[in-house]
């Protein structure tokens, strides 16, 4: 039962690599992609719902979203209620290769899911998020500072 994480593990680094390579012409590394795509979703998303909605720490949501801002792909604008908030939404150049990564993403889930029968996928993505929101408890308690007791 202990390898279901590093199959999820190698799964995610093997997608994620496979995205970095192909969306290198488009100067969308590191994840950045997966960025633009939530902000193309979510337009007008603050940067804190789009950390926690990729997982990632407020300090790594920053720098991506910084390079996505300098490269053209979003710009932040101030909440017409309170300035210090920023809204994120994507530029005409960000819109423009979101199908892109859209068809990209639709491609990976196909050859993912390659031999299963639509129940075992349906089945799949239940047990999935079972253990993504098992895992978002624990995420939430270290985020806010606190250790876990293994």
């Amino acid at each position: 039962m202990a390898e279901i994480l590093r199959e999820i593990g190698m799964i995610a680094r093997a997608l994620d690599s496979i995205s970095n390579i192909e969306f290198k012409e488009y100067d969308l590394t590191k994840g950045q992609y997966l960025y633009l795509v939530r902000i193309c979703e979510n337009p007008g998303i603050i940067q804190e719902k789009l950390a926690e909605m990729i997982k990632v720490d407020r300090t790594t949501a920053a720098r991506a979203i910084k390079k996505l801002e300098t490269n053209g792909f979003i710009h932040k604008k101030s909440d017409a209620n309170n300035r210090k908030i920023k809204k994120l939404f994507p530029t005409e150049k960000g819109e423009s290769i979101y199908p892109m990564i859209k068809k990209e993403n639709d491609y990976s889930n196909q050859v993912a899911l390659e031999g299963l029968t639509e129940e075992e996928a349906a089945a799949l993505v239940y047990l999935l998020e079972k253990v993504r929101k098992n895992m978002e408890v624990d995420w939430e308690f270290v985020k806010k500072g606190n250790k876990r007791a293994y």
